[in-house]
């Protein structure tokens, strides 16, 4: 009985662990992005098209818990959908110098309050090659993380 106890605190540890880890790495491996020149039609030119890596594509429909900052597009105030960041709102791709691959959109099940100071999430992603006018990465169903 004890030995099993052991096995199943070592394995709820390393899980923690894990979890821990993986939140800190998720903006590192979304950023295994390329891009290629494709014709829109509808906008009459070429554009960069995201290339998902391997590392990305692995995250695909997988809930994943992402520390960031919300970046305000409809003031400031609670809201269901915002883009977060991996940077302050003054670093941030809209901003400052930073990528695209260090945004996304957010749908929360609930509202989120704005604030200035960093915050984990967890929601399902979900990736966009296709549409020019929204943002490569997606979370769905995303709920703040208590810590």
């Amino acid at each position: 009985m004890r030995t099993i106890l052991l096995v199943i605190f070592a394995m709820n540890t390393f899980m923690v662990t894990v979890a821990a880890q993986a939140k800190e790495d998720v903006w590192k491996q979304l950023s295994k992005v390329s891009y290629k020149k494709e014709y829109d039609a509808l906008m009459g030119f070429k554009v960069d098209r995201p290339v998902f890596g391997e590392t990305v594509r692995a995250l695909e429909n997988k809930e994943i818990i992402i520390k960031g900052y919300i970046i305000p597009t409809d003031g400031y105030k609670s809201h269901k959908e915002f883009v977060f960041s991996a940077f302050p709102f003054s670093m941030c791709f809209f901003c400052g110098g930073a990528g695209p691959e260090t945004v996304m959109e957010v749908e929360a099940t609930e509202g989120i309050k704005y604030t200035v100071e960093p915050i984990t999430i967890k929601g399902v992603l979900k990736l966009n090659d296709k549409d020019i006018n929204r943002l490569m990465f997606k979370l769905v169903r995303a709920q703040i993380v208590k810590s």
